[in-house]
Protein backbone atom coordinates (compact mmCIF):
# COMPACT_ATOMS: atom_id res chain seq x y z
CA UNK A 1 0.00 0.00 0.00
CA UNK A 2 2.95 2.35 0.54
CA UNK A 3 3.39 2.69 -3.22
CA UNK A 4 0.09 4.53 -3.55
CA UNK A 5 1.08 7.79 -1.86
CA UNK A 6 4.01 10.18 -1.76
CA UNK A 7 5.21 12.98 0.46
CA UNK A 8 3.08 16.10 -0.07
CA UNK A 9 5.77 18.76 0.09
CA UNK A 10 4.94 22.23 1.42
CA UNK A 11 7.77 24.74 1.75
CA UNK A 12 5.85 26.67 4.43
CA UNK A 13 5.49 23.72 6.84
CA UNK A 14 8.08 21.92 8.98
CA UNK A 15 8.93 18.44 7.71
CA UNK A 16 7.17 16.76 10.66
CA UNK A 17 3.91 18.52 9.68
CA UNK A 18 4.34 17.56 6.03
CA UNK A 19 4.78 13.91 7.01
CA UNK A 20 1.77 14.15 9.34
CA UNK A 21 -0.47 15.62 6.63
CA UNK A 22 0.71 13.02 4.10
CA UNK A 23 -0.06 10.09 6.40
CA UNK A 24 -3.31 11.65 7.57
CA UNK A 25 -4.60 12.05 4.03
CA UNK A 26 -3.52 8.50 3.18
CA UNK A 27 -5.64 7.20 6.07
CA UNK A 28 -8.64 9.41 5.28
CA UNK A 29 -8.59 8.45 1.61
CA UNK A 30 -8.28 4.76 2.42
CA UNK A 31 -4.78 4.38 1.00
CA UNK A 32 -3.79 3.13 4.44
CA UNK A 33 -6.48 0.69 5.53
CA UNK A 34 -7.93 0.09 9.02
CA UNK A 35 -5.78 -2.47 10.81
CA UNK A 36 -2.73 -1.80 8.62
CA UNK A 37 0.55 -1.56 10.51
CA UNK A 38 2.50 1.69 10.34
CA UNK A 39 6.15 0.68 10.55
CA UNK A 40 8.40 3.67 11.01
CA UNK A 41 11.33 2.37 9.00
CA UNK A 42 9.23 1.42 5.97
CA UNK A 43 7.32 4.71 6.02
CA UNK A 44 10.56 6.68 6.39
CA UNK A 45 12.12 4.88 3.43
CA UNK A 46 9.04 5.35 1.27
CA UNK A 47 8.75 9.06 2.06
CA UNK A 48 12.49 9.71 1.92
CA UNK A 49 12.76 11.10 5.44
CA UNK A 50 14.29 10.03 8.74
CA UNK A 51 12.31 8.06 11.31
CA UNK A 52 11.96 11.04 13.68
CA UNK A 53 9.28 13.00 11.74
CA UNK A 54 7.45 9.73 11.05
CA UNK A 55 7.43 8.91 14.76
CA UNK A 56 6.15 12.42 15.60
CA UNK A 57 3.46 12.16 12.93
CA UNK A 58 2.25 8.82 14.27
CA UNK A 59 1.93 10.32 17.75
CA UNK A 60 -0.24 13.15 16.39
CA UNK A 61 -2.35 10.67 14.44
CA UNK A 62 -2.88 8.72 17.65
CA UNK A 63 -4.16 11.88 19.35
CA UNK A 64 -6.67 12.33 16.51
CA UNK A 65 -7.89 8.78 16.92
CA UNK A 66 -6.68 7.74 13.48
CA UNK A 67 -3.96 5.45 14.84
CA UNK A 68 -3.88 2.96 17.73
CA UNK A 69 -0.82 1.76 19.61
CA UNK A 70 -1.16 -1.99 20.21
CA UNK A 71 1.21 -3.86 22.56
CA UNK A 72 3.72 -6.09 20.73
CA UNK A 73 2.38 -4.90 17.40
CA UNK A 74 2.99 -1.17 17.35
CA UNK A 75 1.02 1.49 15.47
CA UNK A 76 -1.94 0.44 13.34
CA UNK A 77 -4.57 2.41 11.47
CA UNK A 78 -7.67 2.62 13.69
CA UNK A 79 -10.94 1.05 12.64
CA UNK A 80 -14.00 3.22 12.09
CA UNK A 81 -16.36 2.01 14.80
CA UNK A 82 -20.03 2.72 15.47
CA UNK A 83 -19.18 3.57 19.09
CA UNK A 84 -16.63 6.22 18.09
CA UNK A 85 -19.03 7.61 15.49
CA UNK A 86 -21.84 7.95 18.02
CA UNK A 87 -19.55 9.67 20.53
CA UNK A 88 -18.31 12.21 18.00
CA UNK A 89 -21.74 12.94 16.54
CA UNK A 90 -23.33 13.30 19.97
CA UNK A 91 -20.89 16.09 20.76
CA UNK A 92 -21.19 17.59 17.28
CA UNK A 93 -24.98 17.72 17.44
CA UNK A 94 -25.01 19.58 20.75
CA UNK A 95 -22.43 22.10 19.55
CA UNK A 96 -23.99 22.64 16.12
CA UNK A 97 -27.44 23.15 17.60
CA UNK A 98 -25.93 25.84 19.81
CA UNK A 99 -24.15 27.32 16.80
CA UNK A 100 -27.27 27.64 14.63
CA UNK A 101 -29.18 29.22 17.52
CA UNK A 102 -26.57 31.96 17.78
CA UNK A 103 -26.21 32.22 14.00
CA UNK A 104 -29.96 32.75 13.53
CA UNK A 105 -29.84 35.74 15.84
CA UNK A 106 -26.56 37.24 14.67
CA UNK A 107 -25.99 36.34 11.01
CA UNK A 108 -25.52 39.32 8.68
CA UNK A 109 -26.70 39.59 5.10
CA UNK A 110 -23.11 39.37 3.95
CA UNK A 111 -22.61 36.17 5.94
CA UNK A 112 -25.85 34.73 4.56
CA UNK A 113 -24.60 35.40 1.04
CA UNK A 114 -21.40 33.54 1.87
CA UNK A 115 -23.28 30.56 3.33
CA UNK A 116 -25.51 30.53 0.25
CA UNK A 117 -22.45 30.56 -2.02
CA UNK A 118 -20.82 27.68 -0.14
CA UNK A 119 -24.04 25.66 -0.39
CA UNK A 120 -23.84 26.13 -4.16
CA UNK A 121 -20.18 25.16 -4.27
CA UNK A 122 -20.98 21.98 -2.35
CA UNK A 123 -23.61 21.05 -4.92
CA UNK A 124 -21.10 21.63 -7.70
CA UNK A 125 -18.49 19.34 -6.14
CA UNK A 126 -21.03 16.53 -5.92
CA UNK A 127 -21.17 16.44 -9.71
CA UNK A 128 -17.63 15.03 -9.79
CA UNK A 129 -15.87 12.11 -8.14
CA UNK A 130 -13.44 13.98 -5.88
CA UNK A 131 -14.63 13.00 -2.41
CA UNK A 132 -11.97 15.13 -0.71
CA UNK A 133 -13.22 18.21 -2.60
CA UNK A 134 -16.78 17.41 -1.50
CA UNK A 135 -15.63 17.12 2.10
CA UNK A 136 -13.81 20.47 1.92
CA UNK A 137 -16.89 22.16 0.45
CA UNK A 138 -19.10 20.63 3.13
CA UNK A 139 -16.77 21.93 5.84
CA UNK A 140 -16.77 25.43 4.33
CA UNK A 141 -20.57 25.53 4.48
CA UNK A 142 -20.66 24.58 8.15
CA UNK A 143 -17.70 26.74 9.12
CA UNK A 144 -19.43 29.79 7.61
CA UNK A 145 -22.31 29.11 10.00
CA UNK A 146 -19.88 28.85 12.92
CA UNK A 147 -18.38 32.19 11.95
CA UNK A 148 -21.84 33.76 11.96
CA UNK A 149 -22.19 32.94 15.68
CA UNK A 150 -19.65 35.59 16.58
CA UNK A 151 -18.50 33.28 19.39
CA UNK A 152 -14.78 32.72 19.01
CA UNK A 153 -14.51 29.98 21.64
CA UNK A 154 -17.39 28.02 20.13
CA UNK A 155 -15.77 28.31 16.70
CA UNK A 156 -12.48 27.04 18.12
CA UNK A 157 -14.08 23.98 19.74
CA UNK A 158 -16.05 23.13 16.60
CA UNK A 159 -12.99 23.50 14.42
CA UNK A 160 -11.08 21.13 16.70
CA UNK A 161 -13.92 18.63 16.40
CA UNK A 162 -13.77 19.02 12.62
CA UNK A 163 -10.54 17.01 12.54
CA UNK A 164 -12.23 14.08 14.27
CA UNK A 165 -15.24 14.40 11.97
CA UNK A 166 -13.27 14.47 8.73
CA UNK A 167 -12.89 10.71 8.46
CA UNK A 168 -16.61 10.15 8.97
CA UNK A 169 -17.43 12.97 6.56
CA UNK A 170 -15.36 11.23 3.89
CA UNK A 171 -17.23 7.98 4.53
CA UNK A 172 -20.77 9.28 4.02
CA UNK A 173 -19.75 11.38 1.04
CA UNK A 174 -18.53 8.22 -0.71
CA UNK A 175 -22.17 7.09 -0.78
CA UNK A 176 -23.68 8.91 -3.75
CA UNK A 177 -27.17 8.00 -2.55
CA UNK A 178 -26.66 10.44 0.33
CA UNK A 179 -25.88 13.41 -1.90
CA UNK A 180 -29.42 14.52 -2.70
CA UNK A 181 -30.40 14.43 0.97
CA UNK A 182 -27.30 16.37 1.99
CA UNK A 183 -28.07 19.13 -0.53
CA UNK A 184 -31.68 19.34 0.61
CA UNK A 185 -30.62 19.50 4.26
CA UNK A 186 -28.14 22.29 3.54
CA UNK A 187 -30.93 24.19 1.77
CA UNK A 188 -33.23 23.67 4.77
CA UNK A 189 -30.61 24.97 7.20
CA UNK A 190 -29.96 27.96 4.94
CA UNK A 191 -33.68 28.75 4.75
CA UNK A 192 -33.98 28.60 8.53
CA UNK A 193 -31.09 31.07 8.85
CA UNK A 194 -32.62 33.38 6.25
CA UNK A 195 -35.92 33.36 8.14
CA UNK A 196 -34.16 33.73 11.52
CA UNK A 197 -36.22 30.73 12.66
CA UNK A 198 -34.30 29.25 15.61
CA UNK A 199 -36.58 26.24 16.13
CA UNK A 200 -36.46 25.28 12.45
CA UNK A 201 -32.67 25.73 12.37
CA UNK A 202 -32.20 23.42 15.35
CA UNK A 203 -34.55 20.76 13.94
CA UNK A 204 -32.98 20.76 10.49
CA UNK A 205 -29.46 20.67 11.91
CA UNK A 206 -30.33 17.73 14.18
CA UNK A 207 -31.91 15.87 11.25
CA UNK A 208 -28.87 16.61 9.08
CA UNK A 209 -26.46 15.06 11.59
CA UNK A 210 -28.76 12.14 12.41
CA UNK A 211 -29.01 11.25 8.70
CA UNK A 212 -25.23 11.24 8.40
CA UNK A 213 -25.06 8.88 11.35
CA UNK A 214 -27.57 6.52 9.71
CA UNK A 215 -25.64 6.48 6.42
CA UNK A 216 -22.32 5.67 8.06
CA UNK A 217 -23.75 2.98 10.35
CA UNK A 218 -25.37 1.34 7.34
CA UNK A 219 -22.09 1.44 5.40
CA UNK A 220 -20.16 -0.03 8.32
CA UNK A 221 -22.73 -2.78 8.63
CA UNK A 222 -22.40 -3.64 4.93
CA UNK A 223 -18.65 -4.14 5.37
CA UNK A 224 -19.03 -6.69 8.15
Amino acid sequence: MLETFQLQMNEYLPLRDVVFQTLRQAILRGELKPGERLMEIHLAQRLGVSRTPVREAIRKLELEGLVLMIPRKGAVVADITVSDLEDVLEVRMALEELAVKHACRRVTEEQLAQIRRFAGEFKDTLKGDDVAACAQADMKFHEAIYEATGNGRLMQILNNLREQMYRYRMEYLKDKQSHRHLMEEHDDILRALEERDVDLAVRTTARHIECQKEYIIRMLGERE
